[in-house]
């Protein structure tokens, strides 16, 4: 029968044709656009008010948005308008704690992903994203902040952190007030800092703190005189050098006038003369701080180079946003095999050889000045190839070679005092050796005996 030229078939004949034809392979498409395009269309849709569910009414200003989109992009719209809370029911919602243009600005990045970060806005945006849960937005304006970061905001930017608890930026706004606490401590926002911040700030294991304490009590002395004592109890006096603690602690006017203040100056008196009482004068005060956290940078010191010892000395900051090695001042004399280690954030460069002659001279490095000095008194041996560490606040100079022999000998240095003391030799005589602290012990790794 003729029906205009259309094919029938019977079932059998079916069957037949569609086992016989080529299985075609399933094809499956994700755009690459559909998710922007959605994006526009919405905002698209909110600027001509079209389907607006919702207004966010701040101090008058009306802002129109689609529920959907707030409750996609924020936990706080999602508690709001899904829960059983008043306003999921409500048309116009009062909006508190915040300003029209902040919430505005929120909104669009709620349906554009983009928002622009300044340091006009930045304390106002942070805040409110934090309310709104914006995840997103809080770690924008934290990294913001913390390339704002400088001497003279760092702790208003530390306190800002701490109110809306951006853990991120609060450790980074500490370490950046510790790595330059000297810049830190000229600035208006450490004078006007509340006792509890200042006393949080000076117990840092990381710092030198008298200075900076009575710069502190003196810019509001009639008010701030009451706290001293109490601000001195988290100075490590005792390990200060005795010079220091004698001509300047003890003879500080401020010092001299309260009573408690002076019990903190003899108690730290006492441990320095009495050195075999130290053990049993253990305390917050006596523990060393730990130095090489200062600035957290790297040196590089002495060694050789085509052919002969050098004297010079490079720095590397790994804080910084791109690390790289800048000389810094060089040492009075070349020294190859120099041991170097750090005492109460001053570098010391011991012993090693200058191209002629073994050294027992010591070197010390201050940062905040980028002078070295060398009115350090020197070890009873001549050594290079020396191994060099410090615990409970001794320099150790271990073993190395005076141009004769491999030494076993080991040298303990006081700062405070300035003397180098003979302590028991190692057992065995070592040159080009590991030393290092671990657990209140110090090792002595490797290394050479020449037999």
């Amino acid at each position: 029968m003729d029906v205009g030229g259309d094919i029938i078939m019977d079932a059998k004949n079916s069957q037949t044709a569609a086992s016989s034809s080529t299985m075609t392979v399933p094809m499956y498409h994700k755009s690459s656009t559909h998710s922007r395009l959605l994006l526009s269309q919405l905002a698209e849709l909110r600027d001509d008010s079209r389907l607006c569910d919702v207004a966010l009414v701040v101090k008058g200003t009306r802002i129109n948005a689609h529920r959907l989109v707030l409750t996609a992009c924020s936990n706080y719209f999602k508690a709001m308008f899904t829960g059983e809370m008043a306003e999921s029911r409500l048309q116009e919602i009062e909006m508190v704690d915040m300003d029209a243009n902040t919430l505005d600005a929120l909104v669009n990045f709620c349906y554009s992903g983009e928002i622009k970060i300044t340091d006009v806005n930045v304390q106002s945006i942070l805040p409110a994203a934090c309310l709104l849960q914006l995840n997103e937005v809080q770690e924008v304006c934290c990294e913001f902040l913390k390339k704002q970061l400088d001497p003279s905001n760092c702790l208003g930017i530390r306190a800002f952190a701490d109110t809306h608890a951006c853990r991120e930026l609060l450790r980074s706004a500490d370490k950046y007030t510790l790595h330059n606490f000297q810049d830190v401590v000229g600035t208006e926002e450490f004078l006007l800092l509340p006792v509890n911040q200042l006393v949080d700030l000076i117990s840092s294991e990381e710092l030198h703190v008298f200075a900076a304490v009575v710069q502190w009590v003196r810019f509001d002395l009639p008010s701030r005189k009451q706290y001293l004592s109490k601000l001195l109890e988290h100075v490590r006096l005792p390990l200060c050098h005795p010079k220091f603690l004698v001509s300047t602690v003890s003879e500080d006017a401020l010092v001299k006038a309260d009573a408690a203040c002076r019990d903190l100056v003899d108690e730290a008196k006492n441990y320095l003369l009495l050195p075999l009482e130290r053990p049993n004068m253990q305390g917050p005060r006596t523990r060393p701080r730990k130095p090489i956290k200062f600035g957290e940078v790297l040196y590089a010191v002495g060694g050789w180079c085509s052919g002969d010892a050098i004297a010079s000395v490079e720095r590397l900051d790994p804080g910084k946003a791109i690390p790289v090695w800048q000389c810094v001042a060089p040492m009075s004399k070349r020294r190859c095999g120099v041991g170097v280690a750090v005492v109460d954030n001053l570098l010391y460069a011991v012993g090693g050889h200058d191209g002629q002659t073994y050294l027992n001279s010591i070197e010390r490095y201050d940062p905040a000045t980028n002078q070295w000095s060398c009115d350090v008194a020197p070890t009873s041996t001549c050594r290079t190839s020396v191994g060099v560490a410090v615990l409970d606040g001794f320099l150790y100079a271990v073993g190395g070679q005076d141009g004769i022999n491999c030494l076993d000998v080991v040298e303990r240095f006081d700062p405070r005092v300035g003397k180098w003391d003979v302590v028991r030799p190692m057992s065995t005589r070592r040159k080009h050796l590991g030393s290092a602290v671990f657990d209140g012990h110090l090792y002595a790794v490797g290394g050479r005996d020449d037999s």
